[in-house]
């Protein structure tokens, strides 16, 4: 929870006031430097305090390096872009929020937080930029100005409470994304089964996640993906299947935190499950729910089944803009979302990976605040899983380190809590009748009455899967018998 200290208010005074710890002095070596009629430090004990330490916006403004201005500074930074106003005496306003900050590390480690919070530092120098440029560059100006006769400044000059232990400065260049720095939409041509619907439907609670990654049209999943664990990938490949499944990293094992508490109700689990075992294609649906900053908690109540097909995008739109009123009418915000790995093991593939990552980030939107995005993967035939009880798994993903820009995202295993809801919703019945009906008489609608092993029918597994979801008041089993019922005679 320490890494999402910056997300409050409070956070960014006392970010500032560790860089002052570092800075013992600065502020008479100004004065110093400033009572000298005119005259620069071009050497002795001022000069190099000044090298090391003294190098502020506000000696940049005073020498006329820098002039300020509105909407001069910019940090782009995983996909995401900050500006923010320079003030005449050296202060930063983020135009977000209006928040003020008093150096480059303090707004570009606050910046950074918000997009990753196992952040721990925002190298502002080398983050930030003024006019384009960043603004170490603009030190490095004042000191072949000012120190001629010094040895050229390299861009590892400690500045502002950066030590040598320094970051290494990132490329934030808008290049990056073609380089594989942060998620690149795929070509729309060949789309996942029901990709289409996995773009956000409601733009007030978040941006579109972008094209579509492509997939194959089929996905059946029939043959077997060995995973592969995340250490072994090394940078990003072309070469390499978007579809290999990666093991999920716990956060102990990379000695972190999880940055939020997560709480799933027993409907959620229920209604996605019932959808995933309705196919033997891929099914995608939209999570529900409320994120309270207060105590860090992402509380799912409600899931939303994409009822669409690939290449329709008229009945995308429409499901969409559906689940966008449902939402607003609830009270809800969008929190996550989910799919399914019909026959393969509920893992994250390379793909979505890069998806997860990407809705975090339009997810996050332009708020100010950490506002984590949930994904969930359904397995519900993976022969693999122990029993008939469907796997179910939460994950997130975390950046990559910075100075390895080109690697994938991190899978993180999730830590969930699950509450059993008290009865069984008209809202989740209502869906679930929905759903047999848009699948009704589909080529991929899977035949219940079929074995799915040598004892149990498909209806049979689903039966089981779906036992453990099941609301504590079981007034509504009839309603589920008669729904299995149906659905044994759907094939």
């Amino acid at each position: 929870m320490a890494a999402l200290a910056a997300a409050s208010p409070g956070a960014d005074e006392g970010l500032e006031e560790d860089e002052d710890e570092l800075e013992p002095g600065l502020d008479e070596a100004e004065a110093e430097a400033e009572a000298g009629s005119g005259a620069r430090p071009s050497g002795g004990s001022r000069g190099a305090v000044l090298t090391r330490r003294g190098i502020t916006l506000r000696v940049l403004l005073r020498d006329g390096l820098l002039e300020p201005a509105r909407g001069v500074l910019s940090i782009y930074y995983l996909g995401k872009k900050f500006v923010g106003d320079l003030g005449a005496d050296g202060t930063i306003t983020w135009q977000e929020t209006g928040q003020v900050f008093n150096s480059p590390s303090a707004w570009a480690t606050h910046c950074k937080r918000l997009v990753n919070p196992a952040k721990k530092s925002g190298c502002g120098w080398a983050s930030v930029r003024y006019k384009g440029q960043k603004l170490d560059q603009y030190k490095a100006a004042w000191l072949r100005q000012h120190q001629p006769n010094a040895p050229p400044a390299d861009e590892s000059l400690a500045s502002e409470g950066e030590g040598e232990d320094e970051e290494v400065p990132e490329e934030e260049d808008e290049e990056a994304a073609r380089e594989g720095r942060v998620p690149v939409p795929e070509p729309v041509a060949a789309k996942k089964p029901e990709e289409r619907s996995k773009k956000q439907p409601c733009k007030s609670a978040a941006e579109p996640a972008g094209t579509e990654h492509s997939a194959p049209a089929k996905r059946m999943e029939s043959k077997a993906r060995a995973p592969v664990r995340y250490c072994s990938l090394g940078s990003r490949d072309s070469a390499r299947n978007p579809q290999t499944l990666v093991e999920v990293t716990s956060f102990a094992a990379i000695n972190k935190f999880q940055p939020f508490n997560v709480a799933i109700s027993s409907n959620v689990l229920l209604l996605l499950d019932f959808h995933s075992h309705l196919t033997r294609s891929e099914v995608v649906g939209y999570l529900g729910g409320r994120w309270d900053t207060n105590t860090q908690l992402l509380t799912v109540l409600r899931a939303f089944p994409c009822r669409t097909r690939l290449g329709d995008a008229e009945a995308a739109g429409a499901v969409e803009e559906e689940i966008c009123q449902s939402l607003f009418l609830r009270g809800l915000s969008l929190v996550g979302w989910y799919h399914s790995h019909p026959f393969g093991p509920a893992l994250p593939s390379l793909h979505d990976i890069d998806a997860q990552m990407d809705y975090q980030l339009k997810l996050q939107g332009s708020g100010n605040g950490f506002q984590p995005c949930l994904a969930l993967i359904c397995g519900p035939y993976y022969h693999g899983n122990p029993g008939v009880e469907s796997k179910i798994a939460p994950f997130w993903v975390m950046p990559p380190p910075e100075q390895r820009p080109n690697d994938y995202g991190i899978p993180m295993d999730v830590e969930v809590a699950y509450i059993q809801d008290g009865f069984l919703t008209n809202d989740v019945l209502q869906e679930m009748t929905l759903l047999m009906d848009f699948y009704k008489g589909a080529p991929d609608l899977v035949k219940f009455q079929e074995l799915w092993s040598q004892d149990q029918t498909y209806l049979d597994k689903l039966k089981g899967s779906l036992a453990s979801r099941t609301p504590k008041d079981q007034s509504f089993s009839h309603v589920l018998e008669q729904i299995f019922s149906l659905l044994k005679l759907s094939g």
